[in-house]
């Protein structure tokens, strides 16, 4: 009983994950209001922020609950999807890096929520 207690109060990477992208969607979001005067460039850090806040809550919600391998699975590729999606776009206006990767990223979030969907099922 000691051992399950202890495993399920373990630290979750990703809900620490999920803290600092919401985290840092409010600093994003912050700069797009008052640091850029740029309508696109704000426009893009908006965006950004939208997206790494809302799954940096459901990775900050799900992250430390989720047992299933199949869940997991789900939430790093939404992970790996927002740091795709939201760090093209916020590389672009922050360091001038193409947004060419805020397609994959968005398909990858796609994939995630379609797994994280399926992980329901198998509950």
């Amino acid at each position: 009983m000691f051992l399950q207690e202890r495993r399920k109060n373990k630290p979750s990477f990703l809900a620490f994950c999920g803290g600092l992208l919401a985290a840092a969607a409010v600093g994003l979001s912050a700069y797009a209001s008052h640091g850029v005067t740029e309508p696109l460039a704000q426009s893009h850090l908006n965006t950004a922020a939208l997206y790494a806040f809302g799954h940096g809550v459901a990775l900050a919600a799900l992250g430390a609950k989720s047992q299933h391998p199949l869940g997991r699975i789900a939430l790093c590729v939404l992970l790996l999807g927002t740091l795709l999606f939201s760090g093209s776009l916020a590389g672009n206006v922050l360091m001038k890096w193409p947004t060419t990767l805020a397609p994959f990223g968005g398909m990858t979030l796609m994939g995630g929520w379609v797994l994280l969907a399926f992980s329901a099922l198998k509950r």
